[in-house]
């Protein structure tokens, strides 16, 4: 599936990108894993690896690493870089789902 695929879902999708060196970002795994458990197929989570995908790190500048962002019909509606708390992710899942 193609990046602009991925993010014109129409349900709201969560982009994490990261990388394998990233400490940060393997403590971001579990709390990832939970909150798919709780939305199941309410959303979507993809895992994008900064280091294998260069030209969607460069269009979205990403600078940092692990940096989170929220799309729903191809329109990015919260971001963030680093580890965000888990109440703050899930509150900004449940905007993206109204």
């Amino acid at each position: 599936m193609q990046y602009s695929q991925l993010i014109n879902q129409d349900l709201p999708v969560v982009i994490d990108f990261h990388a394998l060196w990233c400490g940060p970002c393997k403590m971001m795994a579990p709390m990832m894993e939970q909150i798919k458990e709780e939305y199941q197929d309410k959303i979507k989570i993809y895992k994008i690896d900064i280091d294998k995908n260069q030209a969607i790190s460069e269009k979205y500048n990403i600078q940092a690493v692990p940096t989170i962002m929220i799309f729903r019909k191809g329109q990015m509606l919260w971001r963030v870089a680093g580890v965000p708390g888990k109440n703050e992710l899930i509150t900004q899942i449940n905007k993206a789902l109204q």
